[in-house]
């Protein structure tokens, strides 16, 4: 989407504006204006023209114009109705240049997890990959995994589940009965390019079962659908994602704190398979970039990646 199209989304979502106030502002033409907001109706929204200029009556359910209508964050949206991968997508535009870029998609056909694990993207899931270009290390990575699952989990909660994090990666709807600690909701996977002391891009996709039926869905894992008994809104949920991710990200020494808040593994009982080994205790915190601290028979132990299950009290 062009600037010019992103700013005249901005102007009408602040309500009715004449033409020639558009023009002005945005340093086009009046008849640029015209073909601006041309566009738009064929995309899908409804806007009138009145006495007192462009006023929004209708806004598409889910593509790139209707999910930058009102985002109060600063990305632009990629839209698809299918594509490979977010990800996939999301690392060609970065290493084109692009920056704050927001890749999603109504469907995935080769969505991928942690270790390159197949994961489920049917149509009317939530897919979104970021383009970003972080002003940090490379150690630093970790904490927007962190920044993205509190986003997406306040997000959920927001639409009316009661979604947690299990560390690192993934949302979680809570079920005591449940080996592993609950319901599969969403989850995260980051890829980045950098040095030790910078990173050059970085891509942070979010995967959310929305509106998908239970039976389409792996063993172990739920969506909103399910777990609501109805669709939501998904460019709303996709707004407030994002904005929430902004938000959190910005401030980076607080993300730890923000996470804690979500945390499902913090005092559960918790096995963790590392590279060095499997790791079993309770965890207790989690610690910049993003380790996780597990009280051992031998003492605190920090993860700072692995498999995370959940035990059942003994």
């Amino acid at each position: 989407m062009t600037d010019t199209r992103r700013a005249l989304l901005d102007a009408l979502a602040a309500g009715p504006v004449a033409g020639p106030s558009l023009a002005d502002r945005l340093g086009v033409s009046r008849a640029a204006v015209w073909k601006q907001v041309d566009a738009l109706r064929e995309a899908g929204f409804g806007i009138d023209s009145g006495p007192d200029g462009y006023v929004v009556t209708d806004v598409p359910a889910y593509n790139a114009p209707a999910v930058e209508f009102g985002l109060d964050a600063p990305y632009t949206v990629e839209y698809h109705g299918s594509v490979g991968s977010t990800n996939d997508r999301a690392r060609e535009l970065a290493g084109d240049g692009a920056e704050n870029v927001a890749v999603v998609a109504d469907e995935q056909t080769g969505g991928r997890g942690r270790l390159r694990r197949a994961w489920s993207a049917p149509a009317g899931g939530v897919w979104v990959s970021l383009v970003l270009r972080p002003d940090c290390p490379a150690a630093h990575a970790p904490l927007y995994t962190l920044a993205a699952a509190v986003a997406t989990t306040r997000a959920c909660r927001e639409a009316g589940v009661d979604a947690s994090i299990k560390w690192p990666n993934d949302v979680l709807i809570s079920d005591a009965d449940e080996d592993r600690g609950g319901r599969k909701l969403a989850g995260i996977l980051t890829e980045m390019e950098g040095e030790a002391d910078r990173v050059s891009w970085l891509v942070v996709g979010v995967g959310v079962n929305a509106n998908i039926d239970a039976d389409a869905l792996p063993e172990g894992a739920t969506s909103l659908r399910a777990e609501l008994g109805r669709d939501v809104d998904r460019r709303a949920f996709v707004q407030r994602l994002l904005e929430t991710f902004h938000e959190v990200s910005a401030d980076r020494e607080r993300v730890l704190d923000a996470w804690r808040e979500h945390a499902a593994t913090l005092g559960q009982r918790v096995r963790v398979d590392t590279p060095g080994g499997v790791v079993e205790g309770t965890a207790v915190d989690v610690r910049s970039p993003g380790a996780l601290v597990v009280d051992t028979d031998d003492g605190e132990v920090v993860v700072h990646a692995g498999d995370c299950e959940h035990l059942r009290p003994a």
